[in-house]
């Protein structure tokens, strides 16, 4: 009798412990989801692949893949390009109805096939960053590292939106502030306010980079707790991840002339005057960026490239955003991006890749606000900065170069 009651205490308890969990992955994952995946009517039907069976398998299911199980009745895989089925006879079709459009909150289906050569880049660009990741002579901090050893706070630059199963690593000066204006457009983040807005460019920057905009995964710990991590990992392995980026020396080129050529008091009191006072001989720099820069007085780029490769940098804090290298910010090791686009491709690759969420019904990559910074200019702007020094910066950045394709520059560092 004692082991029979015993039996069914446990029994109880599991069932109970169960329904919680299902309740607290229903509130994040489940709910946003459910509608978007609900047939619309009226509207034209796709037919759709009939499902095959899969073989029964004898081993048991753990107590997680049940809730996963669940999840994904709500949930759709992330990768690839949707698989609409387009209808068998299209002659009679007028060349504007080449794509039609599901009611709004649903997906865009396209009638008209991707051009090839966007597929292949992005086969190159996946494939080379699973190369670099599995080549031993390619060697960075937390490389081998599993994505459950990523303390939290490193965490913090992946937005995730739920409403589209979305996931984007940004990276500061890779046109990051116009895809934080899409994620806050496609998450409604702005329907607090009373009204839907659907241009980039009209989401005042304060707002843009203002944190409680976008709900990042630096955020679940306060959320969800100890479930945090699991709920990390159903999304990462269900919502389309992606990021963008350039060329590792221009990017710093790019973060100096905004940061630096420009009056920002909050740069200047944090990272300004300990490079005056460093190397440009400056004992007591101005007080203020006003008064520094009506004297004339800012950090070279030689002065910023001496403060990246000074040990004491990283002493004293890591690297800020806009200079912390990409591996640092976005696990490319550790997380399986289903996209990576570049600066240098920026029109066509934002094009691609809204295209692939089917979301360019609802939205459109501004492309009237475009950094100026341009490749070419390196020559000029690394002039000043010793030979010696580009190589020391090189080797700082190698890894964001050789994971994402950008050739290594012979002609800086090898004068």
């Amino acid at each position: 009798m004692g082991t029979s009651r015993m039996f069914r205490i446990f029994v109880v308890l599991g069932s109970a412990f169960m329904i919680l969990l299902i309740i607290i992955y229903w509130d994040d994952v489940g709910a946003s989801h459910f509608y978007l995946h609900t047939p619309v009517s009226p509207g034209p039907k796709v037919p759709h692949p009939v499902p095959q069976k899969r073989p029964q398998t004898s081993r048991a299911p753990s107590f997680l893949s049940d809730i996963d199980a669940f999840v994904n009745q709500f949930l759709e895989p992330g990768t690839g390009e949707p698989t609409d089925a387009a209808p068998a006879d299209t002659s009679n079709q007028s060349e504007k109805a080449e794509e039609r459009y599901i009611p709004r909150r649903e997906w865009k289906i396209h009638l008209t096939p991707l051009a090839p050569e966007l597929r292949d880049r992005q086969e190159q660009r996946r494939r080379l960053l699973q190369e670099m990741c599995a080549n031993d002579s390619i060697l960075f901090h937390g490389k081998n590292r599993s994505f459950d050893d990523i303390p939290n706070k490193e965490l913090d630059h992946l937005i995730v939106d739920d409403r589209h199963g979305i996931i984007y690593c940004y990276v500061p000066k890779v046109a990051c502030s116009n895809w934080k204006r899409i994620m806050i457009i496609l998450s409604e983040s702005l329907l607090q306010e009373g009204v839907p807005q659907r241009d980039p460019l009209a989401i005042p920057r304060d707002l843009v980079h203002n944190s409680s905009m976008h709900f990042t995964f630096n955020k679940f710990w306060k959320r969800y707790g100890k479930f945090a991590r699991h709920l990390m990992k159903v999304k990462l392995k269900k919502y389309t991840k992606f990021l963008f980026v350039r060329d590792p020396f221009v990017r710093l080129i790019s973060a100096y002339r905004n940061k630096f050529e420009l009056p920002n008091e909050d740069f200047y009191r944090r990272f300004a005057q300990v490079m005056l006072r460093r190397y440009g001989n400056q004992p007591t720099p101005p007080a203020s960026v006003d008064e520094a820069f009506s004297l004339g007085i800012h950090p070279s780029f030689s002065h910023f490239i001496q403060y990246l490769l000074d040990p004491q940098t990283e002493k004293d804090m890591p690297f800020n955003e806009h200079w912390r290298q990409v591996y640092r910010l976005c696990h490319p090791c550790q997380i399986q991006y289903d996209f990576v686009g570049h600066l240098e491709t920026a029109e066509e690759d934002a094009e691609h890749l809204l295209r692939l969420l089917r979301v360019d019904n609802v939205v459109e990559f501004p492309t009237s606000s475009r950094n100026l910074t341009a490749s070419s200019w390196e020559s000029d702007w690394f002039s000043t900065v010793p030979v010696e020094a580009r190589r020391e910066l090189y080797k700082l950045y190698e890894p964001d170069f050789r994971l994402f394709g950008y050739e290594k520059p012979d002609s800086l560092i090898n004068e």
